[in-house]
């Protein structure tokens, strides 16, 4: 179906509240035409005698205007739904029916909470929020590295990185916006390599007085579907250990660091977790989790005080996204057991109920680029049935995207949303 096919159907899509007076107009338009003939039967033929003679060329006219009126009608109909949008919202540039779509469907559907960092999560809720508008997104703010690195040093924020990408993929035009946030200064010094969208964060935090109140003043101003929450407020870093025992803090220190991790925790002994997450936990539909860097990406948001807990005792539905690759410094040559046996470790597999893992390969030519970063596709080998009580959903997932200068593998959005709306209880019952 055509794309101008599709925006048509969509107004027929339930939940829509168009229908209905479609169908009064219709009624209406059957009123003003049985006043007309209670003109009287010598009216009507008055009507009637107007018409060419000729029984061809009359059907004729008659079909013509009927034809021309309906069409009438509906452009009626449409510059009307046109213009109360236009009125509603006038800086939007999208369809009516799209518009509507949005609101009136999207609206309704699960509450999902989306737990990661990092490009996988970004890449995921790409994918949802075309599927639902009650999104929560719980991003890790353990990042040292990078612009979000100097940034929390030099002025001690918490690191933006990962809440702008986050953002910026909630965003209701991303693309519009994406280019912008995502610019990096090349001078001066102090400025150089800082993204637009992490000093707009930093600045926020500022003059907001909070981190919290910075992301939500953003997402205020891309109009994003959902929230996105920090796991915590607390400013702390990773540390690992590592496999000779040496103790690593930092996430780009222990991401740079080759041996293997046996084991990570936060540098506070205590860090409480941002209310506003636990209290989604707790409403969610469907909870997420994954896909991510395991170690820098995933766990940090579970080692944050009560995250994990509240995961677990949910009455959600909880599903895993598994990676599509390993991470070098990370997961060198580590199987699809191997991640969920490290994840074990910090909340009890055994409370999800289904793990959605690729099972298409990526095309050699994208491989090849992986070559000296030594990473490789995570190797499927998790049976069915499993120690952990998972249903196991196979389905191609593989997409690409344009990251560090290259062309990099990442879960494909739509197929991933596609995905877990077609294997999840929450979005079945939701379209009921």
């Amino acid at each position: 179906m055509k794309p101008d096919a599709r925006r048509l159907v969509r107004w027929l899509y339930p939940g829509l509240r168009v229908k209905r007076w479609v169908i009064l107009s219709v009624l209406s338009m059957g009123v003003i035409v049985i006043a007309l003939f209670t003109l009287g039967e010598r009216g009507a033929r008055t009507i009637y005698r107007a018409f060419p003679a000729g029984p061809a060329a009359r059907y004729a006219l008659i079909s013509g205007l009927l034809v021309v009126g309906a069409l009438g009608f509906a452009f009626s109909l449409l510059r009307l739904a046109r213009s109360v949008a236009e009125g509603v919202a006038p800086s939007a540039r999208i369809k009516p029916s799209t518009m509507i779509y949005r609101t009136r469907v999207l609206e309704r559907g699960p509450r999902v909470v989306s737990v990661g960092g990092g490009t996988g999560l970004s890449a995921l809720l790409r994918g949802l929020k075309e599927e639902t508008s009650n999104i929560t997104a719980v991003v890790t703010v353990m990042d040292d590295g990078g612009s979000s690195g100097r940034l929390r040093q030099e002025i001690d924020v918490l690191p933006p990185g990962d809440v702008r990408n986050c953002i910026l993929a909630l965003a209701e035009d991303e693309t519009r916006f994406s280019d912008y946030f995502q610019y990096r200064f090349s001078a001066p010094k102090e400025l150089a390599g800082h993204s637009l969208g992490n000093l707009l964060l930093a600045g926020l935090e500022q003059a907001t007085g909070g981190f919290d109140r910075a992301i939500e003043a953003m997402s205020h101003f891309l109009s994003i579907r959902g929230r996105v929450l920090p796991a915590t407020l607390t400013k702390t870093r990773l540390v690992a250990v590592v496999e000779d025992g040496t103790r690593i803090e930092g996430e780009s220190r222990i991401s740079a660091d080759p041996r293997r991790i046996e084991r990570i925790f936060l540098s506070s002994s205590a860090v409480e977790p941002y209310e506003e997450v636990l209290e989604a936990i707790s409403e969610a539909d469907l909870i997420t989790l994954g896909p991510g860097s395991l170690y820098t990406s995933i766990i940090p948001n579970l080692l944050v005080d009560g995250i994990a807990e509240a995961i677990e005792t949910s009455p959600a539905e909880k599903v895993l996204i598994a990676n599509l690759m390993t991470q070098p410094g990370e997961t060198d040559r580590f199987t699809l057991r191997d991640h969920l046996a490290v994840l074990d470790d910090y909340i009890r597999l055994s409370r999800f109920d289904t793990i959605f893992v690729n099972a298409a390969r990526p095309a050699d030519a994208l491989l090849a680029g992986y070559i000296d970063e030594a990473a490789e596709p995570v190797r499927d080998d998790l049976a069915v049935p499993n120690e952990y009580g998972l249903v196991v959903i196979r389905a191609d997932l593989i997409g690409t995207a344009h990251w560090g200068g290259k062309e990099t593998i990442k879960h494909d959005p739509k197929k991933l949303a596609r995905a877990i709306v077609k294997g999840t209880r929450a979005f079945s019952a939701s379209r009921r």
